[in-house]
């Protein structure tokens, strides 16, 4: 609470007039040195967030009309004018020639990773180990539509079922179960013999007559022992790698209802020569054929 201004008598400085609790404030000010260079920070803050883009009056450009957007234009088109000679090159070659030569090899794969880490990696994982939920592994040997390079480029450049592209891969599969096409015993039967392809089955029966299900209404896609057709993008079910999750309720989540996983057609986004680069680092990554 407020008191009278009074000298304390052990410091001999005044007091600011405030007690709490018996305790008096001493009147300690700041040095004038360091007010000034407060002061002055404050004036010169002001003239920089004017000359230089920071608020809204001076049209976020500021009175200099510099950016530092513009300040790396330069930079960047020197950078791509080093770059182009190579990309002249990666673009009028094939991904196999690319990787043939050992000058265009090494760039392609350097220009690969980043190109992959700033387009690819946030579905294929940063690896391309995948993630489950329809993003394929492409360090491992099993493709949905080849891992050639003329297959991985195609790929690439024109996506899977992205609807804007009409090369795109992929054709959807039918969902059996939410369009009438088969009865929840008949997709539960089907899930069964997927399962006995692996011999994960739990009800023989179920999965005997799941084999007929099968056979009247998967082989055409899948093969007649779940081999898969690359030509479709029907994966391989006789194998333990799995888009969506290869227990029960996923198999019989993924007949019932369907899955269609979307890629873009990265070859509408992406310079030829990046598109190129992609396809020899994706194909490096283990799995390449």
């Amino acid at each position: 609470m407020p008191t009278k201004v009074e000298k304390d008598s052990i410091t001999g400085r005044e007091t600011t007039g405030h007690e709490w609790d018996g305790l008096k404030e001493l009147n300690t000010p700041l040095p004038k040195w360091w007010l000034y260079v407060f002061y002055a920070c404050i004036a010169f803050a002001v003239v920089w967030m004017i000359i230089y883009p920071a608020i809204p009056m001076t049209g976020l450009r500021g009175l200099s009309g510099w950016t530092a957007r513009g300040a790396i234009g330069p930079e960047l088109e020197a950078e791509r004018a080093a770059r182009e000679p190579m990309l002249a090159k990666l673009r009028a070659a094939t991904p196999a020639q690319i990787a043939a030569d050992p000058e265009m090899r090494g760039f392609a794969l350097a220009g690969g990773r980043i190109a992959f880490a700033n387009n690819c990696a946030g579905c294929h994982g940063a690896g391309g180990q995948g993630a489950q939920g329809g993003f394929p592994t492409l360090a491992d040997d099993d493709w949905l539509y080849g891992g050639s390079f003329d297959a991985i480029r195609h790929t690439i450049a024109h996506g899977v079922r992205n609807g804007e592209d009409e090369e795109a891969r992929g054709i959807a599969m039918p969902r059996f179960l939410a369009d009438g096409l088969l009865k929840a015993q008949e997709v539960n039967d089907a899930a069964e013999y997927v399962l006995s392809l692996t011999g994960r089955a739990t009800d023989e029966a179920a999965a005997q007559r799941g084999g007929q299900v099968f056979a009247e209404n998967c082989v055409s896609c899948h093969g007649e022992k779940g081999e898969g057709n690359r030509d479709m993008g029907a994966p391989r079910l006789s194998d333990q790698v799995w888009l969506y999750g290869g227990d029960k309720a996923s198999l019989t989540r993924t007949i019932g209802y369907s899955r269609a996983g979307v890629m873009p057609a990265w070859g509408k986004r992406l310079d030829p020569a990046i598109v190129n680069m992609l396809t020899v680092y994706v194909h490096s990554l283990g799995g390449g054929e």
